[in-house]
């Protein structure tokens, strides 16, 4: 059996990880499970003591804890409609909202290179809210992860269950575009065809300078609708629900 490869912190590093674990209201019996949790492959000496693995474990935990959380929450919905939840709530663009709002990247622990850049990238905000629910599983056990978990994506699923099965993605687009890049989105109206009495209407999303992918729709309430759920899908790395090529 090979020996586990464990990180080990300085002083310094320990009056650190004492103010993460207050920020995120969890003390570790094992240090070294926070500090591999914080540690970017760029930062660590071998890629082991890394938070690759414990992302990898953290995104399956987590993903099924909010599985579980909304097939308790909306015994009515269909399978489809908690897909299209889960899709939001659990997306790399939700963690990494998560991890700025605890003000995670203060601790994060980087090389020189990526520790020389103004602003942490959402990918590693991301990678480390996973990270954080391995680590809190692995020292405390399901109910600390559990608790961690439901207490900062409960809110997210609330917001995403009023967006996703009200049909209106127009208004999760610009909420997300608001809080994210302080923009409204814009809607281009590309194409029209068929006869007067039954056309159809080609519209594409816009945020700030991009440009998403446009979709049909039978009026043009529902081609930005349409629009709106290919700008979200396309922001999430997932495929595009309406696609017109």
């Amino acid at each position: 059996m090979s020996t586990p490869v464990t990180p080990e912190a300085s002083d310094e590093q320990l009056a650190d990880l004492a103010r993460c674990e207050r920020r995120i209201g969890y003390q570790f019996t094992d240090k070294s499970l926070l500090l591999s949790a914080l540690t970017h492959a760029s930062g660590a000496e071998h890629r082991l003591v890394s938070n690759e693995r414990l992302e990898f474990l953290g995104d399956a935990i987590l993903g099924f804890v909010a599985c579980e959380q909304l097939y308790r929450l909306y015994p009515e919905y269909l399978e489809g409609d908690l897909t299209k939840i889960k899709s939001v709530v659990v997306s790399r663009q939700t963690c990494a909202k998560i991890s700025e709002a605890l003000g995670l990247q203060e601790f994060l622990i980087l090389g020189k290179g990526m520790a020389t850049h103004p602003s942490v990238p959402p990918s590693l905000l991301a990678d480390v809210f996973e990270s954080l629910v391995a680590a809190i599983y692995l020292d405390g056990g399901t109910e600390p992860a559990r608790g961690f978990i439901h207490e900062y994506l409960d809110p997210e699923i609330e917001l995403a269950a009023a967006g996703e099965l009200g049909g209106n993605y127009k208004s999760v687009l610009q909420q997300l575009a608001q809080r994210e890049l302080s923009t409204t989105p814009t809607y281009q109206l590309l194409d029209e065809k068929g006869p007067d009495h039954s056309k159809c209407f080609k519209v594409a999303a816009q945020v700030g300078n991009q440009r998403f992918q446009s979709a049909w729709g039978r009026n043009k309430k529902e081609a930005e609708q349409r629009a709106a759920h290919n700008a979200l899908s396309e922001m999430n790395g997932e495929s595009i629900p309406y696609p017109t090529d």
